[in-house]
């Protein structure tokens, strides 16, 4: 079995979120930044968070939680690029054959869904892997293998592992529903979610 690694980049600035703290806001009673690290671990994989200076309360929302990695930034202010590049240099220091990206504010995700990302890169460890919404539509979880941590330690700026990913093929994982695609940047964002959550589809 190849040797994966997850990353949770928690360092952004919850910009679009008017004063409230979007890896702060409650799912299934926790903070969502707790659920997904708690799912992460739940694969029994190295993880890591990354986390800003600037926002201790993120930190304080994982106490308790053994068998985490947690890297607080310098320059978390540059943008996600300054957690992948962590992160990359992280698992390459583990020896992993591949680096699971798994973005905090994606609420619907669940533990199946991570499973089935993983048993993918366990049969084709040098590719990468892209979840995608139950459409085709491409999301996240996204898996980048060994061969690539050089080039994720020389990204820059706020566009993550884009860069990557436009030069790569990359083989598309299909979850449920959307599961892969919704995150929630706004207050609107959470306030319709919660909504659809207590209003159930036929």
């Amino acid at each position: 079995m190849s040797r994966l690694c997850v990353l949770i980049p928690a360092a952004g600035r919850s910009a679009r979120m008017r004063g409230r703290d979007k890896l702060l806001e409650p799912v299934e009673g926790q903070p969502i930044l707790r659920r997904q690290v708690r799912l992460a671990l739940g694969l029994h994989l190295p993880v890591m968070v990354t986390l800003a200076e600037d926002r201790p309360a993120r930190g304080t929302a994982l106490d308790g939680l053994d068998g985490l990695s947690r890297a607080v930034l310098r320059d978390a202010n540059e943008g996600i690029s300054a957690s992948i590049r962590a992160g990359a240099g992280w698992a390459l220091a583990q020896g992993a054959q591949g680096l699971m990206i798994l973005l905090a504010d994606l609420p619907e995700l669940t533990l199946d869904d991570l499973k089935k990302m993983a048993q993918a890169h366990e049969k084709a460890p040098e590719t990468v892997l892209r979840a995608t919404d139950a459409t085709g539509k491409p999301g996240h979880p996204v898996i980048l293998p060994a061969r690539l941590f050089g080039r994720l330690q020389a990204l820059r700026g706020d566009d993550g592992a884009k860069p990557v990913l436009q030069s790569e093929p990359v083989t598309r994982i299909a979850l449920p529903g959307r599961h892969a695609t919704t995150d929630l940047d706004t207050p609107e964002d959470w306030a319709a979610w919660r909504d659809r959550q207590e209003k159930p589809g036929p």
